[in-house]
């Protein structure tokens, strides 16, 4: 059963503004990786369903954040059929992300009352989306979809959209300003967050360095 209730997890994506995406086989890494987010001030953890026993490592981050990080919610991603998402819902996923939509994980995110985050790249997807009670959309993949002024464009006729851009969107204050000007609601970041030789080196430090920027890079686009 997910930690936080619906509405909590919703606030939560939106308040923090960026949602880091990661997945690592070996869950000592996962934990550590968590743990230097949630220190450099994250509140929103996507762990992509990328590889064999990803559930079991899951299930290892929820048990670590439930002690370390009291106030990250926790969700998974990658997620693309109903039975996925049912085994990271009864491992205590705050939340489901995919990479497009799928009617059979909305309707069962529904009867959770777990918020559902489908990847979309049109407007006729969004709005799809939308009807099947996402309060929140994926812009995927955000630079091929079109980019900040897709957002910007989109949020004309839909004024009341909410947007998580992932893909494309890097750790510096030129693309942070972009998307968020454009109006997106946040930001997930996968690669550019984790470089291979910081992971590699376990330097923790310096992801939660970087954390900590991009986070007040958002907090100065949305004061203006």
């Amino acid at each position: 059963m997910a930690r936080f209730d619906f509405l909590e997890v919703l606030c939560t994506l939106r308040d923090t503004g960026m949602v880091p995406v990661f997945y690592h086989r070996d869950a000592a890494v996962a934990c550590q990786v968590l743990k230097a987010c949630y220190e450099g001030g994250v509140r929103a953890f996507e762990f992509t369903d990328r590889g064999d026993f990803a559930c079991e490592v899951f299930a290892s981050l929820v048990k670590y954040a439930g002690k370390e990080c009291p106030e990250m919610a926790l969700g998974v991603g990658s997620v693309t059929d109903a039975p996925t998402a049912a085994s990271y819902l009864n491992c205590g996923a705050d939340f489901v992300v995919g990479p497009c939509f799928v009617e059979e994980v909305a309707r069962l995110c529904n009867r959770r009352v777990v918020p559902y985050v489908p990847g979309c790249g049109t407007v006729a997807e969004i709005v799809a989306a939308q009807e099947a009670g996402c309060n929140l959309v994926k812009l995927f993949p955000a630079g091929c979809a079109g980019g900040p002024s897709f957002v910007k464009s989109v949020r004309g006729p839909l004024p009341r959209v909410q947007i998580m851009a992932t893909g494309a969107v890097e750790p510096t204050e030129e693309s942070l300003r972009a998307w968020f000007e454009a109006g997106v609601a946040c930001v997930g970041m996968g690669s550019r967050l984790f470089p291979a030789p910081r992971l590699e080196a376990g330097d923790w430090m310096w992801i939660a360095g970087k954390c900590r920027f991009v986070l007040g890079v958002i907090r100065s686009c949305r004061r203006k």
